[in-house]
């Protein structure tokens, strides 16, 4: 609902009165020249980053942002082979040589889109699957990179974490990369998937080697694994919240209800 200011323009969801001339050159091609620019930087395998990486940038484009998305491609001839596909060819033996150097924090070969190398953007937002504990390879790699500076250096960031069960160890590690590089932290948000520590460990295992949900793993009863159902409701207001944060003199929409429901 439009509600009438002082000076008799409408009023903006964030409180600004709107001219008439305000209503007509943000009708014109000049908004474009004022909208916010996102990055969205991830790094996905089963694709659950992606789908929240889908989810805020739907609704960020609603609230009048100009959104990139760029997906890291994870390139490193000691461990690709065994993600050039999905299903693993092994659910274990397919993940386990990365179990050292994920401890270790290492970094390996990465392929950075071109939206992520430079721009002027006005927020980024990584995302950032969970690998033994802590931040996946792909993304510390890429935060390690003179390119990550190129972008965060002086930018607001933010971070959502995608993961089984462990999440803060993975999130204050792209924290200190993101600050590192000259970035401004100012939120972060975990999707967890369901389930206790064991039954939910051969859920994914299974996914991992099946690539499909199973009711079973080893005769025991497993929780579904991947992103909850509601997943889309949480990326919603983590969205709204980080286009609450940008340069108000973009017209605000109302986000897209179909957000609130898995896909």
């Amino acid at each position: 609902m439009i509600r009438r200011g002082a000076e008799g323009g409408p009023v903006s969801s964030l409180g600004f009165v709107i001219r008439h001339d305000e209503k007509e050159s943000m009708s014109s091609n000049n908004i474009n020249e004022t909208r916010p620019r996102v990055l969205f930087v991830y790094y996905t395998h089963t694709k659950q980053a992606q789908r929240v990486c889908d989810a805020m940038a739907e609704v960020l484009r609603g609230r009048g942002c100009e959104v990139s998305q760029a997906g890291i491609e994870f390139t490193d001839p000691h461990y690709a082979k065994n993600f050039k596909e999905f299903p693993f060819r092994h659910a274990v033996f397919g993940i386990l040589p990365l179990l050292w150097p994920q401890l270790r924090r290492k970094t390996g070969q990465i392929r950075i889109p071109d939206e992520a190398k430079a721009g002027d953007y006005d927020l980024v937002c990584l995302g950032s699957p969970t690998w033994f504990f802590t931040t996946n390879m792909s993304l510390r790699s890429y935060l390690k990179s003179d390119e990550a500076r190129t972008v965060l250096a002086g930018k607001p960031f933010a971070a959502y974490v995608v993961c089984r069960r462990y999440w803060s160890v993975n999130l204050k590690e792209v924290r200190k990369l993101g600050i590192a590089q000259g970035g401004e932290y100012i939120d972060g948000i975990r999707f967890t998937y369901e389930g206790g520590q064991i039954r939910s460990l051969l859920a994914l295992l299974s996914y991992f080697g099946k690539g499909e949900m199973r009711e079973r793993s080893l005769g025991i009863k497993i929780p579904p694994t991947n992103l909850k159902p509601d997943f889309g409701d949480q990326a919603q207001e983590f969205a709204n919240k980080l286009a609450d944060s940008l340069s108000p003199s973009v017209p605000v929409e109302e986000a897209s209800p179909s957000l609130g429901r898995d896909r």
